[in-house]
Protein backbone atom coordinates (compact mmCIF):
# COMPACT_ATOMS: atom_id res chain seq x y z
CA UNK A 1 0.00 0.00 0.00
CA UNK A 2 1.37 2.96 -0.89
CA UNK A 3 1.26 6.67 1.17
CA UNK A 4 -1.39 7.76 -0.89
CA UNK A 5 -3.89 5.19 -0.29
CA UNK A 6 -2.85 5.43 3.26
CA UNK A 7 -1.04 8.15 5.54
CA UNK A 8 0.37 5.10 8.04
CA UNK A 9 3.35 2.60 7.11
CA UNK A 10 4.19 -0.48 8.96
CA UNK A 11 6.18 1.37 11.45
CA UNK A 12 3.93 4.02 12.18
CA UNK A 13 1.18 1.13 12.63
CA UNK A 14 3.27 -1.23 14.95
CA UNK A 15 3.91 2.24 17.20
CA UNK A 16 -0.55 2.69 17.20
CA UNK A 17 -0.42 -0.94 18.06
CA UNK A 18 1.79 -0.79 20.63
CA UNK A 19 0.57 1.58 22.52
CA UNK A 20 -3.48 0.84 21.74
CA UNK A 21 -4.28 3.92 19.40
CA UNK A 22 -5.16 2.24 16.08
CA UNK A 23 -8.83 3.62 16.38
CA UNK A 24 -7.58 6.95 17.14
CA UNK A 25 -5.34 6.86 14.17
CA UNK A 26 -8.29 5.56 12.01
CA UNK A 27 -10.22 8.58 12.44
CA UNK A 28 -6.86 10.84 10.73
CA UNK A 29 -6.95 11.96 7.47
CA UNK A 30 -4.35 13.45 6.27
CA UNK A 31 -4.34 15.93 3.16
CA UNK A 32 -1.85 16.44 0.50
CA UNK A 33 -2.94 19.73 -0.85
CA UNK A 34 -2.18 23.40 0.80
CA UNK A 35 -4.97 24.97 1.69
CA UNK A 36 -5.15 28.93 1.17
CA UNK A 37 -4.79 29.78 4.96
CA UNK A 38 -1.87 27.17 4.79
CA UNK A 39 -0.16 28.96 2.36
CA UNK A 40 -0.45 32.43 3.97
CA UNK A 41 0.95 31.15 6.91
CA UNK A 42 3.89 29.58 4.59
CA UNK A 43 4.75 33.13 2.80
CA UNK A 44 4.81 34.70 5.88
CA UNK A 45 7.46 32.23 7.32
CA UNK A 46 11.72 33.19 7.54
CA UNK A 47 12.45 29.90 8.71
CA UNK A 48 11.27 26.49 7.57
CA UNK A 49 13.23 23.39 8.68
CA UNK A 50 13.88 20.48 6.31
CA UNK A 51 14.66 16.76 6.81
CA UNK A 52 16.19 14.38 4.49
CA UNK A 53 18.36 11.03 4.16
CA UNK A 54 21.93 10.97 3.26
CA UNK A 55 22.84 7.71 2.90
CA UNK A 56 22.13 6.14 5.95
CA UNK A 57 21.55 8.99 8.45
CA UNK A 58 18.84 11.73 8.81
CA UNK A 59 20.19 15.33 8.40
CA UNK A 60 18.16 18.62 9.53
CA UNK A 61 18.93 21.79 7.78
CA UNK A 62 17.51 25.35 8.23
CA UNK A 63 16.46 26.96 5.02
CA UNK A 64 16.17 30.68 5.80
CA UNK A 65 14.75 33.89 3.88
CA UNK A 66 12.80 37.44 3.81
CA UNK A 67 8.88 36.50 4.12
CA UNK A 68 7.84 35.10 0.52
CA UNK A 69 10.83 32.63 -0.02
CA UNK A 70 7.95 30.01 0.72
CA UNK A 71 5.51 29.78 -1.96
CA UNK A 72 2.79 27.51 -2.53
CA UNK A 73 2.86 27.66 -6.41
CA UNK A 74 -0.28 25.35 -6.38
CA UNK A 75 -2.56 23.50 -4.15
CA UNK A 76 -0.01 20.68 -4.28
CA UNK A 77 3.56 22.01 -4.88
CA UNK A 78 5.80 25.01 -2.65
CA UNK A 79 8.83 26.36 -3.92
CA UNK A 80 11.67 27.24 -1.55
CA UNK A 81 14.21 29.94 -2.67
CA UNK A 82 16.82 28.79 -0.55
CA UNK A 83 19.54 26.31 -0.28
CA UNK A 84 21.68 25.12 2.40
CA UNK A 85 25.30 26.94 2.31
CA UNK A 86 28.31 24.80 1.17
CA UNK A 87 29.43 22.19 4.00
CA UNK A 88 26.01 21.54 4.89
CA UNK A 89 25.40 18.11 5.09
CA UNK A 90 22.03 18.45 3.26
CA UNK A 91 24.05 20.86 0.37
CA UNK A 92 24.80 18.00 -1.79
CA UNK A 93 21.16 16.01 -1.20
CA UNK A 94 19.03 19.18 -2.02
CA UNK A 95 20.99 19.46 -5.47
CA UNK A 96 19.31 16.30 -6.68
CA UNK A 97 15.73 14.85 -6.49
CA UNK A 98 15.35 13.81 -3.06
CA UNK A 99 12.24 12.90 -0.66
CA UNK A 100 12.03 15.28 2.46
CA UNK A 101 10.05 16.07 5.33
CA UNK A 102 9.47 20.13 6.32
CA UNK A 103 8.47 22.26 9.32
CA UNK A 104 7.29 25.49 9.37
CA UNK A 105 7.17 26.96 12.95
CA UNK A 106 6.18 30.84 13.96
CA UNK A 107 7.34 31.08 17.65
CA UNK A 108 5.42 34.36 17.98
CA UNK A 109 2.33 33.24 17.46
CA UNK A 110 2.81 29.42 18.44
CA UNK A 111 1.61 28.18 15.18
CA UNK A 112 3.43 24.72 13.02
CA UNK A 113 2.46 23.24 9.93
CA UNK A 114 4.21 19.94 8.62
CA UNK A 115 4.78 18.92 4.77
CA UNK A 116 6.33 16.39 3.42
CA UNK A 117 7.50 15.19 -0.22
CA UNK A 118 9.48 14.68 -3.28
CA UNK A 119 12.14 17.71 -3.98
CA UNK A 120 13.90 18.65 -7.13
CA UNK A 121 15.90 21.34 -7.33
CA UNK A 122 15.13 25.09 -8.90
CA UNK A 123 17.68 27.86 -9.66
CA UNK A 124 17.10 29.28 -6.63
CA UNK A 125 16.41 26.49 -4.00
CA UNK A 126 14.10 23.27 -4.24
CA UNK A 127 10.31 22.79 -5.24
CA UNK A 128 8.12 19.94 -3.27
CA UNK A 129 5.75 17.57 -4.84
CA UNK A 130 3.44 17.28 -1.42
CA UNK A 131 2.16 13.72 -0.41
CA UNK A 132 1.20 14.85 3.68
CA UNK A 133 0.22 18.54 4.84
CA UNK A 134 -0.90 19.01 8.19
CA UNK A 135 -0.30 21.18 11.11
CA UNK A 136 -0.39 20.47 14.72
CA UNK A 137 -1.52 21.99 18.12
CA UNK A 138 0.84 24.79 19.79
CA UNK A 139 1.79 22.58 22.46
CA UNK A 140 5.27 22.77 23.98
CA UNK A 141 5.97 25.53 21.56
CA UNK A 142 7.91 28.56 23.39
CA UNK A 143 6.87 31.45 22.43
CA UNK A 144 9.07 34.09 20.59
CA UNK A 145 9.43 37.23 18.92
CA UNK A 146 11.97 37.37 15.73
CA UNK A 147 15.04 38.54 15.40
CA UNK A 148 17.04 40.48 13.11
CA UNK A 149 17.50 40.13 9.12
CA UNK A 150 18.55 36.54 7.95
CA UNK A 151 22.12 36.55 7.28
CA UNK A 152 24.12 36.23 4.04
CA UNK A 153 24.91 32.97 2.28
CA UNK A 154 27.54 30.83 3.94
CA UNK A 155 28.24 33.63 6.22
CA UNK A 156 30.72 31.60 8.56
CA UNK A 157 32.06 28.31 8.28
CA UNK A 158 30.62 24.54 9.68
CA UNK A 159 32.89 22.72 12.12
CA UNK A 160 32.15 19.02 11.87
CA UNK A 161 32.76 16.83 14.93
CA UNK A 162 32.50 13.22 15.99
CA UNK A 163 30.88 14.15 19.33
CA UNK A 164 29.00 16.34 21.28
CA UNK A 165 32.09 18.81 22.61
CA UNK A 166 31.38 20.11 26.02
CA UNK A 167 29.59 23.48 25.17
CA UNK A 168 27.91 21.47 22.78
CA UNK A 169 26.85 19.66 25.25
CA UNK A 170 25.83 22.99 28.30
CA UNK A 171 24.26 24.06 24.79
CA UNK A 172 21.59 20.43 24.66
CA UNK A 173 21.38 20.47 28.21
CA UNK A 174 19.93 24.01 28.61
CA UNK A 175 17.67 23.71 25.43
CA UNK A 176 13.99 24.23 25.55
CA UNK A 177 13.63 23.67 21.64
CA UNK A 178 14.74 21.64 18.55
CA UNK A 179 13.70 19.52 15.94
CA UNK A 180 13.70 16.31 14.82
CA UNK A 181 13.89 14.29 11.30
CA UNK A 182 13.14 10.78 10.67
CA UNK A 183 12.78 8.99 7.69
CA UNK A 184 10.79 5.66 7.06
CA UNK A 185 12.66 2.62 5.09
CA UNK A 186 11.98 4.18 1.93
CA UNK A 187 13.35 7.15 2.56
CA UNK A 188 10.11 9.52 2.82
CA UNK A 189 11.10 11.77 5.49
CA UNK A 190 9.08 13.96 8.44
CA UNK A 191 9.94 16.82 10.56
CA UNK A 192 9.00 17.17 14.37
CA UNK A 193 9.01 19.70 16.53
CA UNK A 194 10.25 19.13 20.14
CA UNK A 195 9.77 21.61 23.15
CA UNK A 196 10.51 21.52 26.53
CA UNK A 197 11.64 23.24 30.38
CA UNK A 198 14.92 24.24 29.71
CA UNK A 199 16.96 20.70 30.71
CA UNK A 200 13.80 18.70 28.99
CA UNK A 201 16.97 17.04 27.28
CA UNK A 202 19.31 14.87 28.98
CA UNK A 203 23.29 14.63 27.75
CA UNK A 204 24.44 11.41 29.19
CA UNK A 205 27.81 11.64 27.91
CA UNK A 206 29.52 13.15 24.68
CA UNK A 207 28.03 10.80 22.53
CA UNK A 208 24.50 9.64 24.05
CA UNK A 209 21.73 11.86 24.77
CA UNK A 210 18.08 11.03 25.88
CA UNK A 211 14.70 12.76 25.90
CA UNK A 212 10.70 12.36 27.05
CA UNK A 213 8.04 11.82 24.34
CA UNK A 214 4.57 12.37 25.44
CA UNK A 215 1.21 11.32 24.49
CA UNK A 216 0.37 13.57 21.83
CA UNK A 217 -2.28 13.23 18.64
CA UNK A 218 -2.23 9.79 17.85
CA UNK A 219 0.00 9.67 14.46
CA UNK A 220 3.29 8.31 15.76
CA UNK A 221 4.78 9.71 12.82
CA UNK A 222 9.01 10.31 14.50
CA UNK A 223 8.44 6.96 16.61
CA UNK A 224 6.96 5.08 13.72
CA UNK A 225 9.77 6.16 11.38
CA UNK A 226 12.17 4.91 14.33
CA UNK A 227 10.38 1.85 14.23
CA UNK A 228 11.59 0.66 10.75
CA UNK A 229 14.79 3.41 10.39
CA UNK A 230 16.33 4.25 13.57
CA UNK A 231 18.81 7.04 12.15
CA UNK A 232 17.17 10.52 13.49
CA UNK A 233 18.30 14.30 13.01
CA UNK A 234 18.04 16.89 15.36
CA UNK A 235 18.38 20.33 15.39
CA UNK A 236 19.09 22.97 17.79
CA UNK A 237 19.21 26.50 17.44
CA UNK A 238 20.87 29.34 19.94
CA UNK A 239 17.79 32.00 19.73
CA UNK A 240 20.66 35.17 20.53
CA UNK A 241 23.49 34.56 18.49
CA UNK A 242 21.94 32.41 15.67
CA UNK A 243 24.32 29.65 15.77
CA UNK A 244 22.66 26.43 15.20
CA UNK A 245 23.62 22.23 16.59
CA UNK A 246 22.96 19.86 13.91
CA UNK A 247 23.20 16.28 14.88
CA UNK A 248 22.77 12.51 13.26
CA UNK A 249 22.83 9.46 15.25
CA UNK A 250 20.87 6.13 15.91
CA UNK A 251 17.77 6.49 18.25
CA UNK A 252 15.76 4.08 20.33
CA UNK A 253 12.46 4.37 22.11
CA UNK A 254 12.13 2.83 25.59
CA UNK A 255 7.97 2.50 25.71
CA UNK A 256 7.85 1.42 29.48
CA UNK A 257 5.40 4.11 30.61
CA UNK A 258 6.99 3.68 34.48
CA UNK A 259 10.67 4.12 33.26
CA UNK A 260 9.79 7.42 31.32
CA UNK A 261 7.63 8.99 34.01
CA UNK A 262 10.37 7.83 37.01
CA UNK A 263 13.01 9.99 34.57
CA UNK A 264 10.64 12.44 32.96
CA UNK A 265 7.68 13.44 34.88
CA UNK A 266 4.46 13.20 32.39
CA UNK A 267 6.44 11.55 29.65
CA UNK A 268 5.06 8.28 28.39
CA UNK A 269 8.03 7.16 26.46
CA UNK A 270 12.01 8.05 26.54
CA UNK A 271 14.26 8.17 23.31
CA UNK A 272 17.59 7.23 23.34
CA UNK A 273 19.84 8.49 20.72
CA UNK A 274 23.71 7.62 19.89
CA UNK A 275 25.77 10.32 18.51
CA UNK A 276 27.41 9.67 15.03
CA UNK A 277 28.12 13.25 13.63
CA UNK A 278 27.75 17.00 15.10
CA UNK A 279 27.70 19.93 12.24
CA UNK A 280 27.89 23.31 14.19
CA UNK A 281 27.65 26.76 12.45
CA UNK A 282 27.90 30.06 13.71
CA UNK A 283 25.53 32.40 12.44
CA UNK A 284 23.30 30.29 10.20
CA UNK A 285 19.95 32.05 11.51
CA UNK A 286 18.58 35.09 12.17
CA UNK A 287 20.19 36.26 15.58
CA UNK A 288 18.67 38.38 18.95
CA UNK A 289 15.01 36.83 18.90
CA UNK A 290 13.16 37.50 22.53
CA UNK A 291 13.51 35.53 25.91
CA UNK A 292 11.23 32.87 25.37
CA UNK A 293 7.69 33.00 27.37
CA UNK A 294 7.16 28.98 28.57
CA UNK A 295 3.89 27.56 28.19
CA UNK A 296 2.11 26.82 31.69
CA UNK A 297 1.76 23.51 30.96
CA UNK A 298 5.61 22.35 30.46
CA UNK A 299 6.25 19.72 31.85
CA UNK A 300 8.99 19.93 34.90
CA UNK A 301 12.10 19.16 34.26
CA UNK A 302 13.73 16.50 35.75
Amino acid sequence: MTRSESPWHAGERAVHDRIGERALADRITIAADVPDAAAEFLEQQTIVFVSALVGTDVWLTPLTGEPGFVEAVDPRQIEVASRPPVGDPLAGVLRSPARVGMLAIEPATRRRMRLNGRATPTATGIRVALDQVYSNCSRFIQKRSPGGAAPPPDASAPVTTDLLTASQQRWVETADTFVIGTADRDGNADASHRGGSPGFVHVRDPAHLRFPDYAGNHMYMTLGNLEVQPSAGFLFVDWFTGATLQVTGMATVDFDVDRAAAEFPGAARVIDVVVRSVVETPGRLPAAWSEPEYPPFNPPSA
